[in-house]
């Protein structure tokens, strides 16, 4: 695993929500009396190493990581800080990436989203220009138009935090800037919102 399991549960990674969409059933490792889904840290840990490898083909220009959740607003810019890659948080104006008109246009190669529920109007623009989504997503969220998919709590800000930072170190070993998350100068805490 790219961390130890204990920091994914000490971070809430694992914790799903009372409801679960079809799509998300193979990420469940289980269901509690409760009701409340446990997400497959496994299915998690490799699903975000491939994710990362993934961003690491990409130029860092060409890649647009968006939150307008606000706990997810450190992790983005933070992401962008150390990747190079472009971070937009709070509103996603519309037209960002299907209107050559805005001033705000831009033609990413990939993005990635911290919450299918609040990034909506982002992944829509990136269906409308044909852009391939990564998302984090919870076990209830619909995930029709996410292109690759990394289990994970998108609601709780550590767990957000530990997603962005372990999807950084990987982006940067996998281009070989650094050896590995040992060497990685940032840790969890410099990813999650205060």
């Amino acid at each position: 695993m790219l961390v130890e399991r204990d920091e994914y549960m000490k971070r809430g990674t694992h914790i799903g929500m009372r409801t679960a969409v079809k799509e998300m059933e193979p990420f469940i490792y289980q269901i509690k009396r409760n009701k409340l889904a446990v997400i497959d840290l496994d299915q998690t840990d490799q699903r975000l190493a491939t994710g990362a490898h993934l961003l690491s083909q990409y130029q860092p220009e060409d890649v647009v990581v968006v939150s307008r959740k606000e706990t997810g607003y450190q992790p983005v810019v933070q992401f962008g800080e150390t990747t190079g890659a472009t971070a937009i948080y709070g509103r996603f104006l519309p037209g960002t990436l299907t209107n050559p008109q805005s001033s705000n246009f831009m033609e990413p190669k990939i993005m990635v989203i911290t919450d299918p529920v609040e990034d909506q109007q982002a992944i829509k623009e990136a269906r409308d220009a044909n852009i391939p989504v990564v998302g984090i997503c919870n076990t209830g969220n619909d995930v029709a138009f996410i292109d690759y998919v990394i289990p994970a709590n998108n609601l709780g800000k550590r767990s957000i935090g530990i997603m962005y930072y372990l999807l950084a170190a990987e982006c940067l070993r996998n281009r070989g800037e650094i050896e590995s998350i040992d060497s990685f100068e940032y840790s969890p805490d410099d990813f999650t919102m205060d």
